[in-house]
Order: C-alpha cells, then sequence, then structure tokens
C-alpha cells in the first residue's frame, strides 16, 4: 500500500492546513509526551477527552490509522511492546512541533521547486524582501 497524500488546504492556517482537529490533538498530545511515546489507546483516549468539549468524537480505527500514517511518511516513529492481548505499538514522533512544521516547510517548498523551479525563486525572492 503506497503512501497517503496530504491536501494542503491554502484557505486553512496552521496546521488545520493539512490535519483534521483529532489529528492535530493526536500529535499534540505526542509532542507533549515528555521522555516516551504512547499507544494508540491512550492517544485515543485523550483525543476523544478534548473532542467531547466540542461535542464531537472519533473511532479508535481513525486514530490508529492516522498514527500508522505517520509512520508511514516518517513523522512518527514505534517500538513494540507485548501486552494484554498480544502486541502493541508505542509511537513517539521523530520532531517536535517546530521541526515538525519546519520539515512540511521544506517538503512544500522542494515540490514546488521541482515542479515550477524559477516561479519558486522568484517567490521566495520577493517573500524575503516583503513584496507582492
Amino acid at each position: 500500500m503506497g503512501k497517503k497524500y496530504w491536501t494542503f488546504k491554502t484557505f486553512q492556517s496552521g496546521l488545520s492546513a493539512i490535519f483534521q482537529d483529532y489529528q492535530i490533538l493526536s500529535m499534540e498530545y505526542l509532542w507533549g509526551k515528555k521522555g516516551g511515546g504512547a499507544g494508540s489507546g491512550e492517544v485515543w483516549r485523550n483525543v476523544n477527552k478534548s473532542l467531547k468539549e466540542k461535542g464531537k468524537k472519533i473511532s479508535r480505527a481513525s486514530v490508529i490509522f492516522f498514527l500508522n500514517d505517520m509512520v508511514d511518511h516518517e513523522i512518527l516513529e514505534y517500538v513494540e511492546r507485548t501486552g494484554k492481548g498480544g502486541y502493541h505499538r508505542i509511537y513517539t514522533p521523530v520532531f517536535n512541533e517546530m521541526g515538525f512544521k519546519e520539515h512540511l516547510a521544506k517538503m512544500i517548498i522542494s515540490k514546488l521547486s521541482q515542479d515550477f523551479p524559477e516561479e519558486t525563486k522568484t517567490a521566495i525572492w520577493k517573500l524575503q524582501r516583503g513584496r507582492p
């Protein structure tokens, strides 16, 4: 199965430009775990706790698919631990939040540079000089 690609929604801001609410909450929870990762159940419970305040909820399967997608994108990594019911993945971020945002910016700029090399150089030059 190939990588799932992200859509960059230019009408949104921040991480909402690429992620849904539950995905942002999942990443924020993992970034907040100092010195350790979390299993999908723990992430799911904490995400739903936050979503409940907005009158929403998300399935555990959606959280698991998202976490595994982030592994495929090399944004998260995991170790397998044995426990009740068999093996469980413990997910940890490869990047902190700032590092992820920089990685995302590099991915977008790299793709634009590949597809529109001259236009991207010109746009970056103009942005650096505060020009439209």
